[in-house]
């Protein structure tokens, strides 16, 4: 599985961006699709994720309200909208897919995920 990641950018505290992650390959055993984010000197964090199938949806706290995860089966692209974005989201953002089964906090675990696109920028200045 192949993903690729678009849609970053610069953004004022307040404003909004959409990130797509689009996958190629063989994604008929994906079970579910996320990003993760990294900040510089800071560890990679979960931030959403949503079951390729649909049903399930999982946000980290300090996302939820504001972030909204979504897939689009007919296109093979899961999209992350971000909305009232602060400069503490800032970091990169990575796109990443998995075969597991996830349940729990397994779908917080960045080792649990098979596949990962490369990082997509995002900068919100204050």
């Amino acid at each position: 599985v192949q993903l690729q990641a678009s849609g970053g950018g610069l953004v004022q505290a307040g404003g909004s961006l959409r990130l797509s992650c689009a996958a190629s390959g063989r994604t008929s055993n994906t079970y579910a699709m996320g990003w993760f984010r990294q900040a510089p000197g800071k560890e990679r964090e979960f931030v959403a994720a949503t079951r390729w199938s649909g049903g399930s949806t999982s946000y980290a706290d300090s996302v939820k309200g504001r972030f909204s995860i979504s897939r689009d089966i007919a296109k093979n692209t899961v999209s992350l909208q971000m909305n009232s974005l602060k400069p503490e989201d800032t970091a990169v953002y990575y796109c990443a897919a998995t075969e597991n089964r996830l349940y729990g906090g397994r779908w917080y675990r960045d080792d649990e995920y098979n596949y990962w696109g490369q990082g997509t920028q995002v900068t919100v200045s204050s």
